[in-house]
């Protein structure tokens, strides 16, 4: 039997091109030859999410093309697939349209994703209604709105962008994004550069000084005025990731802006991850939590201990799909596992909501009463750098109605339209709040805390990829891209 296989194949397959059924194969990792477990080819993947489900996808398409007999045990903590792409749904009515959590979209550039929608027939949905109103809050003012529903409202608002910021700070803004989604895009191709690290990697694409320093920094250094920057591209950052353009390394915000063609999937982005894993024929053991991995010699197998039983299970090879500090697992192996750096994390709350006011209180914007807000509210810090409040969220979206699964009208027991609401932010939002911001008429409400995103400040040192022979670390990639 073949000795090697397309191991790290979460990250292998998010640099392929084709069709799922007929990737080409990345660089292969080499499996320590002598592991004593049986079967040969048994490996464990940790995590359920997007990442450890895509490694078990990927490793079973790399086990068909390399005629390699491979078996797969995924463990997962939580009750269910999709990790941070999860889902929920108005009053817990299964039979409401399901509203995401966290994971809420992807875009073309995302390309195993988006060929995964096509070939597995799920229907794709705009993330944003093009009608919508966005404006940016201070915390004491809009600093500007776009969009609307009008005939003229696309050119009035490109006019009201290059009055108020000028032509260039939007163009040469979406420059350096096109030329982030390029190189981005040279991944898919065979001839894509092969690394082991991901400070290799960034050095193949030109991208150590982008992730070195902040996105203002950044963007100041592309000629693009900081007005611009710390208003309306800090909105954004915000939004997607929870830090200030000041603080976010410049790879992840040039991320960040390369939003066009957004989509979701009609039901949740999760089933995506659940077909991932039903096709890659990996047995799914979800509400086990794994304690320890352990190896006593570089020749013998791992073995994995969970709260299911009091043995462990061998493996010739274990990726760890989850965040290494948050896993909770003990690792014992000689010779040691590279060490990893502690990641810090944005602690994120998430408030959904469901309310019959079509618009938020416009007298807590400042605005005359009656006024309507728009439907989508992102903020910045800039106002509050010059010495005025802090914004109290990080972003207010008006979603869509409250809709059956179907998508069909929905009404409530009054026969009245409810508005599906999300908050982000940075503190508990209290029933108070919300009932003066939606005028007394909040509906169903969920909250929801949870570690969102890493902290990405500029870096050059990433967490290793590699932990020991047969022990391999996908969310390395985390605080890179």
């Amino acid at each position: 039997m073949k000795n090697t296989i397309l191991l790290f194949a979460s990250i292998a397959g998010v640099l392929q091109h084709g069709s799922l059924s007929s990737a080409s194969s990345q660089e292969p990792m080499g499996l320590p030859h002598d592991t004593q477990c049986a079967p040969p080819n048994r490996i464990a993947v940790i995590g359920a999410g997007a990442a450890g489900s895509s490694a078990a996808f990927w490793l079973a398409k790399a086990a068909e093309r390399n005629g390699l007999d491979v078996e797969v045990d995924v463990y997962d903590k939580n009750a269910y697939i999709g990790g941070r792409s999860t889902t929920v749904q108005p009053y817990n009515d299964p039979s409401l349209e399901p509203t995401e959590l966290g994971g809420s979209v992807f875009v073309p550039p995302n390309k195993l994703i988006w060929r995964a929608t096509e070939e597995y027939g799920f229907e794709r949905f705009p993330f944003e209604n093009s009608d919508d109103v966005m404006g940016v809050w201070d915390g004491s003012q809009f600093v500007v709105t776009v969009g609307g529903n009008y005939w003229y409202s696309s050119w009035w608002s490109k006019l009201k962008i290059v009055w108020k910021y000028g032509i260039n700070a939007p163009t040469r803004t979406q420059a350096a994004v096109d030329g982030m989604v390029n190189t981005i895009l040279k991944l898919y191709r065979a001839d894509s550069p092969r690394f082991r690290n991901i400070s290799s990697l960034a050095s193949e694409l030109g991208w150590t000084n982008v992730a070195g320093q902040t996105s203002l920094e950044y963007l100041r250094s592309s000629k693009v005025d900081d007005l611009w920057s710390l208003e309306f591209v800090e909105a954004l950052t915000r939004l997607n990731y929870g830090q200030d353009i000041d603080r976010l390394h410049a790879l992840e915000g040039l991320v960040t802006l390369a939003a066009n063609g957004a989509k979701t999937v009609k039901g949740g982005n999760r089933q995506i991850f659940e077909r991932f894993m039903r096709d890659s024929g990996a047995t799914v053991s979800l509400n086990t939590r794994v304690k320890s991995v352990s190896r006593e010699s570089s020749t013998g197998p791992w073995l994995v201990h969970t709260d299911a039983s009091e043995e462990g299970v061998p493996y010739r090879a274990v990726i760890l799909a989850a965040p290494f500090h948050q896993t909770g697992i003990e690792f014992a192996s000689e010779p040691p596992i590279a060490a990893v750096p502690v990641q810090s994390y944005i602690h994120l709350h998430v408030t959904l909501l469901t309310t019959t006011s079509p618009s938020a209180n416009a007298t807590y914007f400042n605005l005359p009463l009656g006024h309507k807000v728009p439907e989508m509210v992102l903020t910045t810090r800039n106002g509050a750098r010059q010495g005025g409040p802090e914004p109290e969220f990080n972003s207010l979206s008006y979603l869509r109605p409250v809709r059956k699964r179907d998508l069909s009208p929905w009404t409530n027991e009054q026969g009245q339209t409810e508005w599906v609401v999300k908050i982000f932010s940075k503190q508990r939002i209290s029933d108070e709040w919300l009932e003066s911001m939606f005028d007394g008429k909040v509906g169903w409400v969920l909250r929801k805390e949870w570690d969102a995103y890493p902290v990405l400040s500029p870096t050059s040192e990433f967490p290793p990829v590699i932990l020991a022979g047969g022990l391999y670390y996908v969310n390395a990639f985390e605080p890179y891209v």
